[in-house]
């Protein structure tokens, strides 16, 4: 057997210029893959804070848009709840109205105090309130002035007669008192 393969030397790596050199080009190259991806890490964050500016953005506007759409339905229902409690206040009117010239005639009036009762209960419970107006000081947000009457004894815009009478509800008047005030002369 020959033993050409197998020597009693122990092998000796030649080492060239450019193998000395590999592994500072690792480093370097390490040092750059390092850079390379600090530099798309900053631009994940800058392209995630973006993302995080526009859905900030996004729900504010969302925000935004569900209170202005609840708004919207609000003044809807309250519209239509308002013309309706109009429609109904004119009939109560009458009613009053007939209970009153029924009185002043010296007939019973039982049914219609029943019936005005029951009206009242109604309003009371849907927190429709009427607007107390006699003797107080005229508010163009709560009474529409229609006629002026000339009292020397009483302070300018006093409300001295209530011609119909007014109505709140939900703090918004449905109906304003209609009024006569005074002027001192």
């Amino acid at each position: 057997m020959s033993r050409d393969n197998e020597s009693d030397e122990i092998p000796v790596n030649v080492v060239s210029d450019n193998e000395t050199d590999k592994p500072v080009e690792e480093l370097e190259s390490s040092e750059h893959m390092k850079e390379n991806l600090s530099e798309l890490l900053d631009a994940e964050k800058q392209k995630t804070s973006e993302c995080e500016e526009k859905l900030k953005h996004i729900l504010a506007d969302f925000q935004n848009l569900s209170r202005k759409t609840q708004s919207d339905i609000q003044n809807g229902v309250n519209a239509k709840v308002d013309e309706f409690l109009l429609d109904f206040l004119k009939i109560y009117d009458d009613y009053i109205r007939a209970r009153d010239v029924f009185s002043e005639n010296k007939i019973n009036t039982e049914g219609l105090d029943s019936i005005l009762k029951n009206m009242d209960s109604l309003l009371k419970k849907y927190d429709v309130s009427p607007i107390n107006a006699l003797g107080e000081i005229f508010d163009p947000n709560l009474h529409e002035a229609i006629s002026v009457i000339t009292d020397p004894d009483l302070d300018d815009n006093t409300i001295t007669k209530e011609i119909r009478k007014g109505y709140i509800s939900q703090k918004r008047v449905i109906r304003p008192t209609l009024v006569e005030i005074s002027k001192k002369g």
